[in-house]
Parts: structure tokens; C-alpha cells; sequence
């Protein structure tokens, strides 16, 4: 007996159940999670790009900020791109939180500033915004799809526990616990 046969006398039977297939409004939201899952993804491409970019003019920015793409790192790369080049100033972007010393970012910053890899920045940094305006686009779909759905209870959302919990770079700007 082949297995569609053995499956089909089983399911005759009614021994066989059903498979889970959610609600239709469960479905979207599931598409909407998935795209914006996958555009955060390509943005870690970019960001890896513009990192090897940085790393080919001997820029060794990773090695003073943990996060390139965090406050200090985006100011840097964005005034490499708009040409500044003083490792000084580029320095003097640092934020307040950073733990390397101005000098210390001026030493990173201090490297070869090609014109062709300071194009290759450019691109991926605009690709890289371009991801963040469609993973913000995705977040508002997002919402507007958790508006829809009907409360399966009275009572509030549970209170969260701890208040200093940091949040995710990727986490939507709005409130899920709710």
C-alpha cells in the first residue's frame, strides 16, 4: 500500500486531523511580521558593507564604537559622506555615552579616504536608510493591523516588570504589549 493510500483510508476513518490554519486577519499580520523581518536582514547586509568600506580605507571605526549604525557611528559616516575628513572633527561627534576618548575615535578616523570607497559608503549608507524608511512603513502596517483585532479579554495588559529594560535598535517604535 502506498503512503497516499494509507493516508487516505486513515483520513476515511476520520483518524487523521486537520492541520492548523489561522484566522485570515492572523495570516496578514503574519505577512506584514515576515516582510519586515526580511527588510531587517538586508539592512544588516548594508551595514556590513559600509563596515567593509570603512575597513578598506583603514578606518577602523568598529574597533573604538560597538555600533556603527548607533548615534556616534551614523554621525561619522554621514559627514564622511558629506566630505568631511578631519579626523578631529569627526571625532568631536562622539556622543557623551561612548567610553573611547576623542583621541582615541581621531586615531581610528585616521586613514585613506578614497574617493571610489567613499562612493561605495554613500550607497549603502542610502540603501541602509532606504531599509529603515520601509522597516518604519511595515511598523505603521503593523499597527494598523493590531488596531483590528478584537480584545480576547477584559483586563489590561500585565504591567511590565522591569521599567530600565533596554530596548532592541530593531524593536517597532509602538507599544505591542498592549
Amino acid at each position: 500500500m502506498l503512503d497516499c493510500q494509507w493516508l487516505q483510508k486513515l483520513h476515511t476513518y476520520g483518524l487523521l486531523a486537520g492541520s492548523f490554519r489561522p484566522d485570515d486577519q492572523v495570516c496578514v499580520l503574519r505577512s506584514y511580521v515576515r516582510q519586515r523581518g526580511r527588510l531587517i536582514q538586508s539592512a544588516a547586509v548594508h551595514i556590513q558593507r559600509m563596515q567593509h568600506a570603512l575597513i578598506q580605507m583603514n578606518l577602523h571605526l568598529h574597533k573604538v564604537i560597538s555600533d556603527i549604525t548607533g548615534l556616534t557611528g551614523m554621525a561619522i559616516i554621514r559627514a564622511i559622506v558629506a566630505g568631511e575628513r578631519d579626523p578631529q572633527v569627526l571625532a568631536a561627534l562622539k556622543h557623551s555615552r561612548i567610553r573611547s576618548s576623542q583621541d582615541e575615535i581621531a586615531k581610528a578616523l585616521s586613514g585613506n579616504y578614497r574617493t571610489e570607497l567613499v562612493f561605495v559608503l554613500q550607497q549603502e549608507l542610502a540603501l541602509y536608510d532606504l531599509h529603515q524608511q520601509q522597516i518604519a512603513a511595515c511598523d505603521t502596517q503593523i499597527e494598523q493591523c493590531l488596531l483590528r483585532f478584537e480584545p480576547k479579554t477584559d483586563q489590561p495588559p500585565p504591567r511590565a516588570r522591569n521599567k530600565r529594560r533596554k530596548t532592541t535598535q530593531n524593536a517597532p517604535a509602538f507599544d505591542l504589549r498592549g
